[in-house]
């Protein structure tokens, strides 16, 4: 009899070791960490605080050197004249994988309407990047950086975000994860493309 208890009195300490250090040495400890926060997204507690009359800010950088997954270049200025939400994210970092289902249903909502999302993977290796993407199934144009990052898009943490006016403003700025799926960023891009 006493010996189940003994063992109980060790797995259940073990399993608090175990089990993380599975996740990790698995790598789906990014996994598992984003869909916990994509949870805590839902409670609607974490929406960027756009709000019109937008202020302006600095310009944008539309010289912004970025290539697409498949390695063509391109910059931030082919979207020149539109709305744009560029985010900066990494497959490594829960935080992004947590708003990245949020940030894709924003681009079908907006993707007829003069608004681009703009997903730029941070992650050195743009093959991390292509097979997330692929295994979500997602169709928001993702990007990687070209070359250096400009000043104005400079950054301590990810994710961050930045929604570019028509004009070339930046309005808004949220570094940290968001909930961007909500009425009231909807309403703030379609109310900033009039701008």
């Amino acid at each position: 009899m006493n010996q189940p208890r003994r063992w109980s009195r060790f797995l259940r300490p073990s399993l608090y070791v175990l089990i993380p250090a599975t996740l990790y040495a698995t790598g789906l400890h990014t996994e598992v960490l984003g869909r916990m926060q994509q949870g805590m997204l839902a409670t609607g507690l974490f929406r960027p605080a756009a709000t019109l009359p937008a202020k302006p800010g600095p310009k944008a950088d539309y010289a912004l050197a970025l290539r697409t997954l498949d390695g063509q270049p391109t910059t931030l200025a082919q979207l020149r004249g539109k709305v744009i939400l560029l985010n900066f994210w990494a497959t490594w970092c829960p935080p992004c994988v947590a708003e990245m289902p949020g940030l894709e249903r924003l681009h079908q909502k907006t993707k007829k309407d003069n608004i681009a999302v703009v997903l730029v993977s941070l992650d050195q290796n743009p093959d991390k990047a292509r097979r997330f993407v692929a295994r979500r199934g997602f169709t928001a144009p993702v990007y990687t950086l070209g070359d250096a990052l400009p000043a104005t898009y400079a950054t301590e943490s990810i994710p961050t975000t930045f929604i570019i006016a028509p004009n070339g403003d930046i309005v808004d700025r949220h570094e940290g994860m968001a909930d961007y799926d909500n009425e009231q960023m909807l309403r703030f891009l379609r109310q900033l493309k009039g701008r």
